[in-house]
């Protein structure tokens, strides 16, 4: 399968996988605490399941590595691979709120290639290919999305609501002149961005590889870009599959006065 295949399997997965957790929500489910304190239900293993199932049938000979599973993990990490991430936003799904996804991307060399993003609640589908274009999928139809131009009055900034307390986002966002910051959960931060609806989105906080891989894909394949505080590519595969602080942008006249030298000019 070429890429274009391999993201259709993506999105097929993750739409498949997002209507099963909305029929659990629907009927009740259990919350419990992972060891790193964070939530899990019963809709993050059921999804996964399916997703891995998936993935060994029509892809048996690209690992598939998923974040209720990764720690676990003994074997080397291979130059090709799925990372899943099976409900993005537990916390969210548990508050009954709608900013939950199911995250599928794919890494070649510790770079994304593509990714598929499903939104179950808000019957959305992301996917993206980086080099060859990405779409968003509302009522069956496709549609080709991408980067805006910053508007004149500045760029609107995406903050993850648990970073709401973290001293470095004040600084982060500084270095850009904000004209709205909105809190918003999981990985459609990025999709927001790659659709044209947001400029901005700045992460000091812990992230896993699992939770941006498929959303970085979208985002980079629309034009925009994910770097490191320090300008460097977000790369995947690394031993802890850990993150560090990042900010995504649209267009390029998004970026902060610190990359460009001065301040950043507003788009028509």
């Amino acid at each position: 399968m070429d890429d274009l295949d391999l993201v259709t399997l993506a999105a097929r997965l993750a739409d498949q996988a997002g209507a099963e957790i909305l029929a659990i929500r629907a009927r009740g489910y259990t919350v419990s605490e992972k060891l790193d304190r964070s939530p899990v239900t019963d809709a993050d293993l059921i999804s996964q399941r399916t997703i891995l199932n998936g993935l060994r049938t029509r892809t048996p000979d690209i690992p598939a590595i998923a974040e209720e599973s990764a720690t676990n993990r003994a074997e080397p990490i291979p130059s090709v691979f799925w990372l899943v991430d099976p409900l993005d936003g537990t916390r969210e799904f548990a508050a009954n709120l709608d900013e939950f996804v199911v995250n599928i991307g794919l890494i070649r060399d510790h770079e994304v290639v593509l990714g598929a993003v499903a939104a179950p609640a808000r019957h959305e589908v992301y996917t993206g290919v980086v080099g060859r274009g990405a779409w968003k999928r509302t009522g069956g139809t496709d549609m080709p999305i991408q980067v805006r131009d910053v508007p004149r009055d500045g760029p609107v900034a995406l903050v993850s609501r648990h970073d709401a307390d973290d001293q470095r986002l004040p600084s982060m966002l500084a270095r850009y002149e904000v004209a709205e910051t909105v809190r918003m959960g999981s990985g459609l931060k990025f999709c927001r961005i790659a659709e044209g609806k947001a400029d901005l989105y700045v992460r000091p906080g812990r992230t896993m590889e699992w939770d941006t891989a498929a959303p970085h894909a979208i985002l980079q394949a629309a034009g925009g870009t994910v770097l490191t505080t320090e300008g460097k590519p977000l790369l995947y595969g690394k031993p802890n599959w850990e993150n560090p602080s990042f900010v995504c942008a649209g267009a390029q006249s998004a970026r902060s006065r610190d990359q460009d030298g001065g301040p950043a000019p507003a788009g028509d």
